[in-house]
């Protein structure tokens, strides 16, 4: 028996349906994974691009795009455990360029921007009930890195009640196989996992 068939056996990976108000969540994707001068650099320009088509495809569906963020204050003093546990978040100090969007994509001046100090787009921020007020019930989830902020924000998603799809290759990390076992764990336990066609394929059913 595979580590696939243990799972199903014991009762895992339920499925979820995708919902009628969706949203595109675009978890960190900033600078600080794709220059080579960061500490963070994770050779994730794929996923990237991955998710420049998502949000491309959301736009055209007139599907709204909530993006996310890490910032600090000058020393950390807002990051708590999480600062003091991974140094490299010091690259995400306020005006530091490695915390700023990469190029595509990029928030427009109408798109939601939620700044986290934590992994989870959900951990103090007001994603919940702004998502709440925008009527939306499911989250076609890309972003950086997946093992960290992308699964945390899934099982979050999760626990507050919008049904998390998360867009498998519009997502990255600094090594596979961190970024295969997150995928794993998410898919049965948290979240439907989908590639990046699939996803495009729900957003054009629901073009106007």
């Amino acid at each position: 028996m595979n580590l696939e068939q243990d799972y199903e056996k014991a009762g895992f990976g339920g499925r979820l349906p995708f919902g009628r108000r969706p949203a595109v969540l675009v978890v960190d994707m900033v600078r600080a994974y794709l220059d080579r001068d960061s500490p963070l650099y994770a050779g994730v320009e794929d996923a990237v691009a991955a998710g420049a088509a998502l949000v491309a495809a959301a736009r055209a569906a007139s599907v709204p795009v909530v993006f996310t963020k890490v910032e600090y204050l000058p020393g950390g003093a807002d990051g708590g455990l999480f600062y003091r546990k991974v140094p490299a978040l010091a690259a995400f100090q306020r005006g530091n360029p490695h915390g700023d969007f990469v190029a595509d994509p990029a928030p427009r001046e109408e798109d939601v921007v939620v700044v986290k100090q934590y992994a989870s787009a959900f951990a103090g921020t007001s994603l919940a009930a702004t998502l709440t007020a925008m009527s939306v019930d499911t989250l076609l989830i890309c972003g950086l890195s997946t093992s960290g902020c992308v699964r945390a924000t899934g099982v979050d998603a999760l626990q507050h009640g919008f049904v998390p799809y998360v867009v498998a290759d519009a997502c990255g990390d600094r090594d596979p196989r961190p970024h295969e076992a997150a995928l794993f764990d998410l898919r049965h336990k948290y979240a439907e996992v989908v590639p990046l066609d699939a996803a495009v394929e729900l957003l054009a059913a629901r073009t106007p």
